[in-house]
């Protein structure tokens, strides 16, 4: 089986996975020869007895349009992140999970698949029936080491626009998930 990219966008409002919620999450599939597979986008109920970070929310209140896209028509948790498992299994191939960092957005995604589901992101080689089948991308890393560019400049506001398909940076997840799969295509093809 080939191998494809879930490209993924989590929004949240504060740093502690189940002490804050995720907002939001999106992902993108993409094979490994650049092509749109599919698209995955959820909007969810904050979690019972979870705190709004202070720093966090004085982000959202500088970009309005995406805490709406973020917090509009939230579902439950459970019902999206099964949804979710059930997408990725939809296509065929094996699934690699990709983030930008994957430090940031993969410890989400992690805390709600096994809180969820009873899976985690990432799983040894001894599961036979693993969502993803190899470990995750980190796509800033992949620019550094494809590019040269120290670490710290591997950033949105540091990259040619192109790279992302010129596709604004909004931190609305699906958009921004869109932009990270353009990106991770101008790696891995240009």
């Amino acid at each position: 089986m080939s191998p494809f990219y879930v490209v993924t966008d989590v929004e949240f409002d504060g740093p502690l996975p189940g002490t804050h919620s995720m907002l939001a999450f999106a992902s993108v599939a993409m094979s490994a020869t650049g092509i749109i597979l599919g698209e995955f986008e959820a909007v969810l109920e904050p979690l019972d007895g979870a705190i709004k970070d202070k720093r966090t929310m004085a982000f959202w209140q500088a970009h309005p349009q995406a805490w709406l896209a973020s917090t509009l028509n939230p579902q439950p948790p459970e019902t999206m992140m099964h949804n979710f498992v059930n997408w990725v299994s939809s296509f065929d191939g094996e699934p690699i999970f990709a983030a930008h960092p994957v430090a940031l957005d993969g410890p989400w995604l992690d805390y709600y698949l096994k809180r969820f589901t009873g899976r985690p992101l990432y799983e040894g080689p001894w599961i036979p029936d693993r969502l993803f089948q190899h470990a995750p991308l980190c796509l800033m890393s992949l620019v550094s080491g494809k590019t040269g560019r120290a670490h710290w400049e591997c950033d949105v506001n540091h990259y040619p626009p192109e790279w992302l398909g010129s596709l604004e940076h909004t931190h609305r997840a699906i958009d921004d998930a869109r932009g990270y799969a353009n990106l991770l295509r101008a790696m891995v093809l240009g």
